[in-house]
């Protein structure tokens, strides 16, 4: 009798995390905060430098605050970075500012991106270097 309570649990198991598979997709195919950005130099994030060209940089989960950002090629073929970042409110002196904001490094060295502020939003994501 136990054997048929543990596969009836088994199988119930199963059941509701291939349902939850199935619904992941749904919840991630919105993307509120997508913004293409275009490099004309190399730049670099935590663990990946970056040549010129275009860049998708996105929040993986816009509706919770977690931070974490994916950063893919144009196409989307290239995963460059997928990471956490810490949230950072915009200075009110810069809401028409840049969508990132660059360190300062080498003459030689891509500078290191240090937040990124996707379109039409007060909160940016601070990249951690170490």
């Amino acid at each position: 009798m136990t054997i048929n309570k543990t596969r009836w649990a088994a199988a119930v198991g199963a059941a509701l995390f291939t349902l939850a598979l199935g619904a992941v997709p749904k919840a991630r195919g919105n993307f509120e905060k997508t913004t293409y950005l275009t490099f004309n130099k190399p730049v670099r994030l935590p663990g990946v430098a970056l040549g010129s060209g275009t860049f998708i940089f996105e929040l993986v989960s816009p509706e919770n605050s977690m931070g974490t950002v994916h950063v893919l090629s144009a196409d989307r073929k290239i995963s460059y970075f997928l990471g956490l970042t810490t949230p950072v409110e915009r200075p009110k002196s810069a809401n028409a500012g840049p969508l990132v904001t660059l360190g300062e490094s080498a003459r030689d060295v891509a500078p290191p991106i240090l937040a990124w502020w996707p379109l039409g939003g007060s909160t940016g994501y601070s990249f951690t270097y170490r």
